[in-house]
């Protein structure tokens, strides 16, 4: 191949253009990213960045630059749509890019609500430029709301108090995080929270905003206010694949792959944007996962190389979170109604790991505090084992 092009300049897509020179590509490279910023990390966006602790050369992920790579970086250049039969797309402005082989890791976009569009002092957070926004309209001691009890939504809440600023959390659901942690460790987290003095509005929705041109307040569903200087909108992400319509990729809830990541011929797809198919022919599945996106851009490069004595690519997800004093890491793909065991320590003393079952095997793990314990729980949902098992090896 002449000419690889990656399509999205952030973690994927830098891990893959370093696999591809130490894999032995020696031809060209371009790489294309609708922001202007070379490749930086996202998590300290919400959490160190947001407090000031970090400044963006702090975040930057390759310290020593990018020479070394040969790179054509063309940023702040959004592409606007594939061409696969022609082997080419299309930026935003019309300049046309061929390419011998293409991977695709354009990641996600914030999800917005249907109301408060160009209000002052409503945020997302995703990029940099978001961060930026949000970290300067928090001087001055504003009141602080968030839209959304996830994992974005509560770590900004955390840095906001950290801050010292007044914080409230609004989130239909009935505790925070509980799609990842389900109810029982979602409400130890509210518990440290509150004990924080972050205001919980569980249970309840949004109706619309208050103010004119500055939002001033949050309108819920049973009718109250929180007043409001500046509100995080929390709610998620959806992948960033708009403009790949209409190029003849399958797209369902991102670019859908096989389980070594080739959407088409010399097409792959990795990172947040991708649906990879899973092990032993189960159904393709997206992964918003730091690791994930390193482990994909990785295995994409080489399988764009190397073809087909690649094989397809199994790996355990694993997440985590920094809320407070609270480091909180999930192996896996635990629910809500799925058994759980705790061991390594207490619910109480908040110090664990929580071991999930599910149809007889280990679904996942949730560590609070405990990392070694998690790896060992990750490498065992890895090696498909029973939940009686894991039980007993952690006993």
């Amino acid at each position: 191949m002449q000419r690889i092009v990656v399509v999205g300049a952030s973690l994927a897509g830098l891990r893959a253009i370093e696999t591809l020179r130490a894999d032995g590509h020696a031809g060209e490279l371009v790489a294309i990213g609708a922001e202007p910023e070379l490749p930086y990390d996202r998590p300290p966006l919400s959490k160190q960045f947001l407090k000031g602790e970090w400044d963006e050369a702090k975040i930057a992920l390759r310290k020593q630059g990018t020479e070394d790579l040969q790179v054509e970086w063309r940023l702040g250049k959004a592409a606007a749509s594939l061409d696969l039969g022609e082997s080419a797309l299309l930026l935003e402005g019309g300049e046309r890019v061929a390419y011998d082989g293409l991977l695709i890791a354009t990641g996600c976009v914030a999800r917005h609500l249907p109301f408060g569009k160009g209000l002052g002092g409503v945020h997302v957070l995703r990029t940099l430029a978001d961060a930026r926004a949000l970290r300067a309209n928090l001087a001055g001691s504003p009141r602080v709301a968030v839209v959304g009890a996830g994992f974005i939504g509560m770590e900004v809440a955390a840095s906001c108090r950290e801050r010292g600023l007044d914080v409230t959390v609004i989130e239909p659901l009935a505790t925070p995080l509980v799609r990842g942690l389900g109810e029982t460790l979602g409400s130890l987290v509210a518990a440290r929270f509150r004990e924080a003095g972050v205001a919980l509005r569980l249970g309840v929705g949004v109706q619309g905003f208050v103010g004119d041109r500055q939002v001033e307040g949050v309108e819920l569903s049973d009718g109250k206010r929180v007043p409001a200087d500046v509100v995080l909108v929390a709610i998620g992400v959806r992948p960033a694949t708009d403009w790949l319509e209409g190029s003849g990729l399958r797209l369902d809830n991102g670019v859908v792959c096989d389980g070594a990541g080739v959407a088409a011929p010399n097409v792959m797809a990795a990172g947040d944007v991708a649906s990879w198919a899973g092990p032993v022919g189960e159904a393709p599945r997206r992964h918003e996962h730091w690791t994930h996106a390193v482990e994909q851009g990785v295995h994409a490069a080489k399988r764009l190389l190397h073809g087909e004595v690649v094989e397809p690519l199994d790996v355990v997800p694993y997440v985590w979170s920094d809320q407070f004093d609270m480091r909180i890491a999930i192996a896996g793909e635990p629910a809500s109604n799925d058994q759980m065991h705790v061991c390594h320590g207490s619910l109480e003393e908040g110090r664990f790991l929580a071991l999930f079952g599910r149809e007889g095997r280990l679904s996942g793990a949730v560590a609070f505090r405990r990392p070694r314990p998690l790896n060992a729980a990750r490498r065992l949902i890895g090696e498909r084992a029973s939940f009686a098992d894991a039980i007993a090896a952690n006993s």
